[in-house]
C-alpha cells in the first residue's frame, strides 16, 4: 500500500520547515526495478502535481523517497541523456541531506523527465556502491588548466609541446597561458607579438607557436585558475616569483620545475623544487633531460625525464609532455633528476674550456667521465634517496653528453678561452638575454662544499669555480 503523509506530519518534524509539496513514501519493493519506480513516480506526480515548473528537480531516494522542488540552477545536463542530474547542493540543501541521513534516507537528485524514461541507471549507481548513502553526482572531473611561468628559449619550446597536447587530451582546458616578462622588440610589446603573430621572435624565432598559447605580461593573470604550473625561469628568480604567487593559487594546483640550479644559504643546500614546494605548499615534480631547445623545436627525436614524488602527478606530467618526438620517462626520484639537471652545467663549462684549449676528444671524454662521477657523488652525499639508475636516464649521462657538445654553457666557455673576455661579457654578447647557469651553479656548489668541508673531494667542480671566480687560467682545468 502506498502511504501519503502531509508536509506537517513528516518534514516539519524532521527537517525543521514545511515543504512546498506533500511527502511521498514508497515501499522498498517498488524501488527495485527502474521501470516500476518510474511508473509509480509518474502516477504520484499525476495525483500530486508539483507547484514548481516542470523543469524543477526533486529529491528521490531509497528505500523510501521524499520529493521537494529545487532551483534550476542546481541542475547540470548529464552527457548522453535528456535527464538532468544536480551538481553538489548548496548549504541549505546539505542540511536536508544530513536530516535525510538521520532518517535512513539516501537522497539524490533527478528531474521529473527521468520518470518518463528509465530510473534504473540511478538505482544502479546507488546499489553499485553497496547501498552507499553518498549522493550521486555526474559532475565532470576537474579540467586541468596549464600555465607556463617563463617564456625564454626553452619555455617557448615547452609551450609549443603543451599546447599541441592539451587539445588532444580529455579533461584539459585547450588554452595554455604563458607568463612573459614584458619587453619591447622593434617598438612592439613581446606579448602582443606572441599573441598576434604566434611567434616568440626574441627567444625562439622562426618557430610558430600554436594559436592556443596566450601570452600574459602579468603573472597573477596568467596563473589565475591554473591547476598545473610549469616553471621555466632562471633559478635566481624563483623566490621572487613564488612570493607573488603565494596565496594566489588553487588548493589542487601542482607544479613542475624545468629549472636547472640549486639554492644555497647558510642553512645548506635546497633544491629549486623544494623552494617552490615550501613557498606555495603544493606538490612539485621536475623535468630534465638531453634537450637542446632548438632541436626540440624542430621536432628532432629526443628523450627527457620526469622526477616525481606522487605517482599520480608523475603520470599527468608524462601525458602532458609526451610526444612521438619528445619521449618522456618518469622516475620516483625528484632529487636525483633535479641535481643531474643542475650539475651537468658545471661539467659543460669544463668541457667548453677543453674545446677552447683544443685538447682533443680524449681529454673531453675524461672530463665528462670525471664530471659524471662527481655529479653522482655530490647527489648521494646530500640526498640519501638518490637512485643509481637515475644517472642512466635522459637526465643523467645523456644530458651530460648533449650539454658538453652542444649547450650554451659549453659554447660560452669555449669563447672564454678564445677571446679572453669574461663570462659576464660573453653572456651578454652570445646568449641574447638568456642566462648562463653553469657559472652560477659552480659558485653555489662551491659554497656548500666549503661549508661542509668537502672541497677537496670534488676536484673538477672546484677547478671550474676557481677559473670562473678566482682568476685561474683555463688551462688549469686538467690540474685535477
Amino acid at each position: 500500500m502506498w502511504l501519503r503523509k502531509t508536509a506537517g506530519d513528516v518534514t516539519q518534524k524532521f527537517l525543521g520547515r514545511r515543504p512546498l509539496l506533500p511527502v511521498l513514501l514508497l515501499p522498498p519493493r517498488l524501488l527495485v526495478h527502474g521501470s516500476t519506480a518510474a511508473a509509480a513516480a509518474a502516477l504520484l506526480l499525476l495525483r500530486f502535481p508539483p507547484c514548481a515548473s516542470s523543469s524543477s528537480s526533486f529529491w528521490f531516494g531509497a528505500p523510501s523517497a521524499f520529493i521537494l522542488p529545487l532551483p534550476k540552477t542546481n541542475q547540470t545536463q548529464l552527457a548522453g541523456t535528456s535527464s538532468s542530474f544536480a551538481v553538489p547542493p548548496p548549504l541549505r540543501q546539505r542540511s536536508r541531506d544530513s536530516s535525510a541521513k538521520k532518517l535512513g534516507i539516501a537522497p539524490f537528485l533527478v528531474s521529473p523527465g527521468i520518470f518518463a524514461k528509465e530510473a534504473a541507471p540511478v538505482m544502479t549507481n546507488s546499489l553499485a556502491n553497496g547501498g552507499s548513502s553518498r549522493p550521486f553526482s555526474s559532475s565532470p572531473p576537474t579540467r586541468e588548466k596549464v600555465c607556463l611561468i617563463g617564456s625564454g628559449n626553452w619555455g617557448s619550446v615547452i609551450a609549443k609541446i603543451v599546447a599541441e597536447n592539451v587539445v588532444k587530451l580529455p579533461n584539459f582546458d585547450p588554452e595554455v597561458r604563458m607568463w612573459v616578462f614584458e619587453e619591447i622588440v622593434d617598438g612592439r610589446k613581446l606579448t602582443d607579438i606572441i599573441n598576434t603573430e604566434h611567434e616568440n621572435v626574441k627567444y625562439l624565432p622562426n618557430v610558430k607557436l600554436p594559436n592556443n598559447v596566450v601570452a600574459h605580461p602579468t603573472l597573477l593573470n596568467a596563473a589565475e585558475g591554473a591547476t598545473l604550473l610549469v616553471f621555466v625561469i632562471p633559478h635566481q628568480f624563483v623566490k621572487g616569483i613564488c612570493e607573488q604567487l603565494r596565496g594566489n593559487t588553487l588548493p589542487e594546483a601542482r607544479a613542475i620545475s624545468l629549472i636547472k640550479g640549486v639554492d644555497v644559504s647558510k642553512s645548506g643546500l635546497q633544491l629549486i623544487s623544494d623552494v617552490i614546494k615550501d613557498n606555495l605548499e603544493m606538490d612539485v615534480s621536475v623535468l630534465m633531460g638531453a634537450n637542446i631547445a632548438s632541436e626540440v623545436a624542430k621536432e628532432c627525436f629526443c628523450e627527457t625525464t620526469v622526477g616525481y614524488r606522487v605517482q599520480e602527478n608523475g603520470v599527468i606530467w608524462q601525458k602532458l609532455f609526451n610526444t612521438p618526438y619528445f619521449k618522456v620517462s618518469a622516475i620516483n626520484d625528484v632529487a636525483g633528476v633535479e641535481l643531474c639537471g643542475a650539475l651537468k652545467n658545471v661539467v659543460a663549462i669544463a668541457a667548453g674550456l677543453v674545446d677552447g684549449l683544443k685538447y682533443g676528444e680524449n681529454s673531453k671524454a675524461a672530463i665528462i667521465r670525471i664530471g659524471l662521477m662527481e655529479m653522482r657523488k655530490f647527489s648521494k652525499a646530500f640526498y640519501a634517496g638518490v637512485k643509481d639508475e637515475t644517472f642512466f636516464e635522459s637526465c643523467g649521462v645523456a644530458d651530460v653528453i648533449t650539454t658538453c657538445f652542444g649547450g650554451r654553457n659549453r659554447k660560452v666557455a669555449e669563447a672564454r678561452v678564445q677571446t679572453g673576455k669574461s663570462f659576464e661579457v660573453l653572456e651578454r654578447e652570445l646568449l641574447n638575454g638568456q642566462k648562463l647557469q653553469g657559472t652560477l651553479t659552480a659558485r653555489e656548489v662551491h659554497q656548500i662544499l666549503k661549508i661542509k668541508g668537502m672541497v677537496d673531494e670534488f676536484p673538477l667542480f672546484t677547478q671550474v669555480y676557481r677559473i670562473c671566480y678566482e682568476g685561474l687560467p683555463p688551462s688549469a682545468i686538467t690540474d685535477i
